[in-house]
């Protein structure tokens, strides 16, 4: 069946068992090359899951009326035969190739039914799309609505054009803290926590939202309207990252979430603000330069043991510290008054 959507799309939908499905089509999972490029866009396998689904297919009455969706490129395999309008076609896949299609949705689900032992067809949608670029933006498009980790889906938007204004300013964020991460003159490389980098240790979502706080309304946002504006953001915040580690390294070494607020989301998220500020009152921009403002604030952190003590007499366990709003803003806005003290004693004034 022909369905009449996109004139730039080809849409078809067909009954097939799992076995011809995988015949003509892969599940392409998210990896990255040793140059560290992207490839790839399913997530990992769920075992549990695929186990679940295959217990309830083997069962007599079963049904699955949800699609297997398959995409091509345009100028592959895929040939339709029939009249321009009509719609019921008959459907021509070249093997010779191999499996040239990409399953963009349902890669649990047709694992599980390439389990079964029983004549069981599946509905599989067909989209032909214009080249690989436009087979991912659909990708993400699908799933962005459904429960896909955001992680993956952050990861992949740098690779991705044509999307809504909150995805593509969620974009250049993902970007830059790939950078991070795959960089080998970054500080933080390693380090960030991604579906290609499952050992990291530093949410890769919380060095996102530094970013995008940074870009909206402050240092970031003047360096991306500058002609190096991602390659000036990624070099602000790999120094600043140094800065931090050679300033608190029995808080940044070796040390996890668990066991140090400092990469825990709340403290990252925090000293994205100490970050902005140095660079912003202070200018700062080499590692160096951010040691002397992060100097004030050694021997006044609670990083790995202790307690905060906040301008209103709060008290708070070091690991009292939460990844919520109230926890965050209370973190920085205690940092930020240490950091802008010593601004002013730094410049001939006093403190507050």
């Amino acid at each position: 069946m022909r369905a009449r959507q996109s004139h730039t799309h080809t849409v078809l939908s067909l009954a097939a068992r799992a076995g011809e499905v995988l015949s003509f089509a892969i599940i392409d999972r998210v990896a990255r090359d040793e140059a560290h490029a992207l490839n790839g866009f399913q997530r990992p396998q769920i075992a549990g899951h695929i186990r679940e689904i295959q217990d309830y297919l083997e069962k007599d009455d079963s049904i699955l009326p949800n699609p297997i969706v398959v995409a091509f490129i345009e100028g592959g395999p895929v040939r339709v035969k029939g009249e321009a309008d009509a719609p019921v076609v008959e459907v021509v896949i070249d093997l010779s190739g191999g499996a040239q299609g990409l399953v963009v949705d349902g890669q649990q689900r047709l694992t599980a039914l390439s389990r079964l032992d029983k004549d069981f067809q599946v509905f599989v949608s067909i989209v032909v799309c214009k080249d690989e670029a436009e087979l991912r933006r659909q990708f993400v498009l699908i799933n962005n609505t459904r429960p896909l980790s955001k992680s993956l889906v952050y990861e992949l938007l740098p690779s991705v054009g044509g999307l809504p204004q909150r995805l593509s300013e969620r974009s250049v964020a993902a970007d830059i803290t790939a950078r991070l991460n795959f960089d080998d003159t970054s500080s933080l490389r390693g380090m960030i926590h991604m579906h290609t980098n499952p050992a990291g240790v530093i949410r890769d979502t919380a060095i996102q939202k530094v970013i995008m706080q940074s870009a909206t309304d402050a240092a970031m946002r003047k360096l991306l309207k500058s002609g190096q504006g991602v390659e000036s953001c990624f070099q602000l915040a790999s120094a600043f990252y140094q800065a931090v580690a050679e300033t608190f390294p029995e808080a940044w070494n070796d040390m996890t979430p668990h066991t140090s607020r400092l990469v825990h989301g709340a403290g990252v998220m925090a000293m994205g603000g100490v970050m902005d500020e140095l660079a912003g009152r202070d200018e700062a921009r080499t590692a160096a330069e951010f040691r002397v403002g992060l100097a004030s604030l050694k021997g006044r952190t609670a990083w790995t043991s202790g307690e905060w003590v906040f301008p209103d007499g709060e008290r708070r366990h070091w690991k009292a510290i939460q990844n919520v709003n109230r926890d965050i803003i209370a973190l920085r806005d205690y940092l930020l008054g240490i950091i802008r003290d010593d601004l002013r004693v730094r410049r001939g004034g006093r403190p507050v």
